[in-house]
């Protein structure tokens, strides 16, 4: 099975992240990553979805996605043609004896400390999913105390716009 992004334009109304969501569950598709937020359209929604499934499986549920009332558009995301990220939050043991050597891993990853504490420091970073989970990998020697990560959002590469053409 391959992973697929899918990125759905859908109208911002009650009920269609479960109409959405729904529909996957019914074909028994794991969701491995969902995350919805507005768009530059105020009545427009974007989600994004990564699903790991067979091409066919996927071709038949992006027709029955097409037939819900509320989805605009729906586009596969290329992984070479598209920009994806994720976020991740993480809250690292760093007493002063390991301080200077967790600030060194944020450092060398490009992330950023977003909160300071006597005993920890919370660290902000974004990047693919290899990378977040690498620097997880050099952060858990310190003790890492709580995390979390978001879902992957993502956009085509280059002048274009999926909803430019599709929303007026």
């Amino acid at each position: 099975m391959e992973k697929h992004t899918l990125s759905v334009l859908v109208e911002d109304k009650p009920g269609v992240l479960a109409r959405v969501s729904g529909l996957f569950s019914r074909r028994g598709f794991n969701i491995e990553s969902l995350a919805v937020g507005p768009t530059e359209h105020p009545d427009v929604s974007r989600m994004t979805i990564v699903v790991a499934v067979d091409e066919f499986p996927l071709e038949q549920v992006t027709k029955q996605l097409n037939k819900l009332v509320n989805v605009i558009k729906i586009v596969e995301l290329e992984p070479m043609a598209s920009v994806q990220r994720e976020l991740l939050l993480v809250k690292v043991r760093a007493d002063a004896g390991v301080r200077s050597s967790v600030l060194e891993t944020v450092q060398l990853f490009r992330a950023k400390v977003v909160d300071v504490a006597p005993e920890a420091l919370t660290i902000e970073a974004t990047g693919t999913a290899d990378k977040l989970g690498a620097l997880l990998r050099m952060l858990e020697p310190y003790g890492i105390r709580e995390m979390v990560q978001s879902g992957m959002v993502a956009v085509g590469r280059g002048p274009r716009s999926i909803t430019a053409a599709t929303v007026r």
